[in-house]
């Protein structure tokens, strides 16, 4: 089946945090907006279509997540990620970044310290602070544009007594899909010092062609009887605004623990749209929309590489996994504020600025090319304005 991804739809006066808060984000209400993660491509008419045949009935009252929603998951982990779920392993979360906050309450306590890798998604920074935990920052390390793991660092921190980890996998913003020599490396760090490892794992079938996704706990029992993994239908099939998330924990202990911190917080019953559109979307159909999302990025990806290019002051590379490019601006020698000046008030263009995620991002900027063709070709004829800026 064919599937139109160059569709535009105005998402403008829809209560869209993208599109209605440019000019309270930026500063500029005419940006094209091109920063937080979400898609400009609508949601598959299967999935909405899920929706509309829940309306039919007039009562939206308490719900359960049933047989076929675990069922769901399960096949789509074993079909895709070849990773066999048993389904009492599986629990709710409101989405990954209140996961990670029910995680860190659940299996930390107020002064312990959780590591995390930086450059990094930020709301990492903000759920162990504002919890009352401590940042303990292993950085990852980075050659020309490649990113790997300080595991001399993890080491020295787990020894002296960090609680957990928090993993993003694929790697947001950088892109990148650790392998499974680099997560058994990391794991074995994290077994030998019993570091409970929290992995964010929401963009893991966002995978360029060639490239292979591997669950941390998916890599031996052990690994599964320390790790904490969170992900979501949303960054596939655009469903954000629904706020709704799962939770994968084989740990029993862990799992009781997890559930408990979201009974304590009333967190935990879901809502019916959410798992309505998770068993339309973990399904053959669902895979088949997805196969070709991934080719439509791939083609933005090549328009977005083509038109930098000319750019000499400019680098990016290819990330392995989700819409997100991480571009180094570090040889325009213009500082952060110099450049998102440029960016902003001169081009008209909305990237998320790389010190969101930490020191490490000083002079990189983070692009979603989720979007139809022609905004990639927009978005390059007006960076055309700061040209000599970059050349």
């Amino acid at each position: 089946m064919a599937f139109d991804f160059n569709r535009f739809i105005s998402r403008e006066n829809t209560s869209c945090v993208k599109y209605d808060l440019r000019q309270a984000i930026f500063g500029n209400p005419d940006v094209i907006p091109m920063w937080v993660a979400d898609m400009d491509i609508p949601t598959p008419d299967f999935i909405i279509d899920a929706i509309r045949e829940r309306l039919n009935h007039p009562v939206l009252g308490y719900t359960f997540r049933d047989t076929e929603y675990h069922n769901a998951i399960a096949w789509w982990y074993k079909h895709r990620h070849s990773w066999d779920l048993k389904a009492e392993w599986i629990d709710f979360c409101p989405g990954v970044v209140s996961g990670l906050s029910h995680a860190i309450r659940a299996f930390t306590s107020p002064g312990d310290k959780v590591i995390i890798q930086p450059p990094v998604y930020r709301p990492f920074f903000t759920t162990v602070t504002g919890n009352g935990r401590e940042l303990a920052f292993n950085p990852l390390v980075e050659n020309d544009s490649e990113y790997t793991f300080n595991y001399d660092l993890l080491e020295k921190q787990a020894s002296q007594g960090a609680k957990m980890l928090i993993l993003s996998n694929p790697h947001n913003p950088v892109g990148k899909l650790w392998s499974k020599e680099e997560l058994l490396k990391l794991g074995e760090i994290c077994i030998k010092h019993n570091l409970i490892i929290v992995s964010d794992e929401i963009h893991s079938d966002l995978v360029f062609d060639g490239k292979k996704h591997f669950s941390i706990a998916s890599l031996s029992e052990q690994l599964a009887s320390i790790t904490v993994t969170f992900a979501s239908m949303s960054k596939n099939f655009n469903l954000a605004g629904l706020a709704s998330g799962f939770v994968i924990i084989p740990n029993p202990e862990l799992k009781a623990r997890f559930a408990a911190e979201l009974e304590a917080s009333g967190a935990g019953m879901g809502n019916i749209f959410g798992f309505e559109t998770l068993k339309a979307a973990f399904t053959p159909q669902g895979e088949e929309w997805l196969s070709g999302l991934m080719q439509h990025l791939n083609s933005n990806w090549e328009l977005l590489s083509e038109g930098l290019a000319k750019y000499g002051r400019v680098k990016i590379r290819k990330p392995d996994a989700t819409y997100l490019v991480w571009a180094d601006f570090r040889n325009t020698n213009l500082t952060d504020d110099q450049l998102n000046r440029l960016l902003v008030h001169e081009a008209g263009l909305g990237f998320s600025p790389g010190t969101e995620y930490g020191a490490e991002g000083k002079g990189f900027q983070r692009i979603n090319i989720a979007c139809p063709n022609q905004t990639i070709e927009l978005a390059l004829k007006r960076l055309a304005k700061i040209a000599r800026y970059i050349e």
